[in-house]
């Protein structure tokens, strides 16, 4: 009996304080900085660095099947604080510099060009008829080897959206961040931001503090993507046509805007409160998760 109350009274808890956040954020200003493709090269891998030493709570999303990864692992397990994601990547779109499936050419052949890399776009990933099979046993690859880093894992995201490209392999993607425990990206209602297309050299930053002065309540989702101007990021030149000529000299835009001292001071003078992906699934449970139909992810 006594086993039997202690149980409904933590569902009740649960429950109670599942509803009094969410009729919480939906006054309070929530702000979520997400910074993309960790791992992907050591300039990205740097210029993380220099965000998580600023101490704005941030989630960063890993690529684990990029050349990279072993470093980004090092960094984060000096900063157990900063949220980390899977980056799910079923594409690699530099010229040059490609990657391909943790798995090998040989067990996932759908999914790799003449040379064994992935495409370098959706298009032409889909256009070679990828097996669902093959995807789910490349993904699950790459969340198994990020659960087993040694860093702890929180949510799942989608480099270029090539793993949740139709119904199903969203589908595919919901069942595996459920079999591993994590929250996904997008789930929470988040409201989308990003200054990486919208943005043009040299307005990055005052576009982000603009959009930040302007926030309004709920969860606000800022999805960056920061690097250094560099030899190495010069060097990164991507196949696809829609793809930001400059890259290099766009990231770094994007760093600096995070980097500024204006930020936090906007921050705390509009009471907007910063918030990681590991906060929020803790605040809200993994049972919380939906995704809205005009949801941007």
């Amino acid at each position: 009996m006594i086993v039997k109350n202690i149980f409904f009274t933590c569902i009740f808890c649960a429950l109670f304080f599942n509803t009094h956040f969410c009729q919480e954020k939906n006054s309070e200003t929530y702000f979520l900085i997400r910074c993309d493709d960790m791992g992907m090269c050591h300039s990205l891998n740097a210029a993380m660095e220099k965000v998580i030493e600023t101490g704005l709570p941030i989630s960063t999303s890993v690529m684990f099947a990029c050349p990279w990864y072993l470093e980004a692992v090092e960094i984060l397990k000096k900063h157990p604080d900063v949220s980390v994601g899977i980056h799910l990547t079923l594409n690699a779109e530099w010229k040059n510099y490609r990657w391909g499936p943790i798995l090998g050419r040989e067990a996932v052949p759908s999914l790799v060009d003449s040379n064994g890399f992935f495409f370098p776009s959706r298009v032409k990933l889909f256009a070679n008829n990828p097996k669902t099979d093959e995807i789910e046993r490349e993904l699950r690859a790459q969340i198994v080897r990020g659960v087993n880093s040694g860093i702890q894992i929180d949510y799942l995201d989608y480099h270029m959206g090539a793993a949740v490209q139709t119904k199903e392999l969203r589908k595919l993607v919901e069942n595996l961040a459920k079999e591993y425990g994590l929250g996904m990206s997008g789930y929470f209602n988040e409201s989308y931001s990003s200054i990486t297309y919208s943005a043009p050299l040299g307005e990055k930053t005052d576009s982000l503090l603009t959009h930040v002065k302007n926030l309004k309540p709920g969860i606000n989702l800022q999805v960056v993507h920061v690097g250094l101007q560099n030899l190495e990021m010069n060097a990164l030149l991507d196949l696809n046509s829609s793809g930001l000529p400059n890259m290099s000299k766009n990231r770094e835009e994007e760093l600096e805007s995070l980097l500024t001292p204006e930020l936090p001071g906007i921050l705390r003078e509009k009471n907007i409160k910063p918030i990681t992906y590991r906060e929020l699934i803790g605040k809200l449970g993994l049972g919380n998760m939906f995704r809205a139909e005009d949801s941007e992810y």
